[in-house]
Formats: C-alpha cells, structure tokens, sequence
C-alpha cells in the first residue's frame, strides 16, 4: 500500500500544508502524519527531536511563539477539535518578513503544517481542542520568546467572531507581555 503523502509548499517560502496519509475501513482508520524518508523524498528535513501536545478550551490565544536560539521547526496538526493557526515570516532578509499567513485546522481536515526555523505560530482555539507539535529542537526555555498576539505591525486577522468576539477571549499572563513586531525587528537589526 502507497502511503500518499500531498505536500504544498506555500508563498511563505519553506513553509508546507500537508495532508497526511489517512486510511479507513470498517473498524476505523489510521493517520500517519509524520515519516521521515517521505519527508526527505520531497525535500523536507524535519527529524524528530521532540513531541508534544497542548490541550485548550475555546477561546484560548496562543501568541506568536518562536525561540530566539535554537531555532525549532514544528510539524503542528490539531488531533481533535478546531484552531485558527498562524505562522509569521521573521526572517528578516526573506521577501515576506512580517507577513503571516492563517490557516482552520481541526480534527476532520487533519490537515498540517510544517513551520520553518524563524517562524513565529500561534493560534486561536474554536472549539476544544488537542494540538500535536513535532519539533526539529527541543524546547530551550532560555531562548522562549514571542510577539503580541495583537500586534500593529503584522495585523493578524484573528476570527474572534468564532468564539464570541474578543472579549471571550483567554490569555495567558505571558503571552500579554510579549514583545512586538518593532522590538523583535529592532534586536535583529542589532544583531547584523
């Protein structure tokens, strides 16, 4: 049996949706979202590192997270429930530095995407769900970082309309005091 991946690299280059392999028959099925030699045949180094799971209520805000040392690539796929998931450019000589780009994921699609090193991701929870991350890099917590889910600069369009509006939204202490666009850009331009 052929174990058809579809891959679809998109605008935000490096970046990847990808349908998984997905079987059923009578008892069930099976989804196979990760192999590393059909990631390779197409080009895609992502070895695992680590695996990891969030579970979130509706209404939830994950910002936009990344690691400013250690870049870590993810494999990101909602197992169950439904998220409005965002990835943002923050390479800084990429033609899309500070577009981002938005995506429904829920159980039903099981559609994923692979988030390249330099990307912030976050996303915003519809219904109750479970999230799968893959990680090219192990969670360093020194290196922890993030941009304001809000932020004036990248402009994200969040769906709050599909929750209830803003106001039902939940946030973590946190994730209220990230940085913004302006500051990550500035201690980048430090860093040439």
């Amino acid at each position: 049996m052929i174990q058809k991946f579809d891959f679809q690299e998109l605008d935000l280059k490096g970046a990847y949706r990808i349908k998984p392999f997905f079987a059923t028959d009578n008892r069930g099925g099976l989804i196979k979202d990760y192999n590393v030699d059909i990631f390779k045949a197409y080009g895609i180094d992502h070895e695992l590192k680590e695996v990891f799971y969030t579970i979130s209520k509706r209404g939830v805000i994950r910002a936009t997270h990344f690691q400013l040392m250690k870049q870590q690539a993810k494999l990101v796929r909602c197992v169950s429930g439904h998220v409005y998931d965002v990835i943002v450019d923050l390479r800084p000589d990429s033609s899309t530095y500070g577009q981002w780009r938005g995506f429904h994921l829920t159980g039903d699609n099981t559609n994923m995407l692979l988030v390249p090193e330099y990307f912030g991701h976050g996303y915003l929870v519809i219904e109750d769900s479970v999230v799968s991350y893959k990680c090219a890099e192990v969670f360093y917590g020194e290196g922890d970082s993030g941009i304001m889910y809000d932020d004036p600069d990248i402009c994200i369009e969040w769906p709050f309309e599909l929750i209830g509006g803003k106001e039902n939204l939940i946030i973590s202490e946190k994730d209220l005091n990230l940085m913004s666009f302006k500051d990550y850009h500035e201690g980048v331009k430090n860093e040439i």
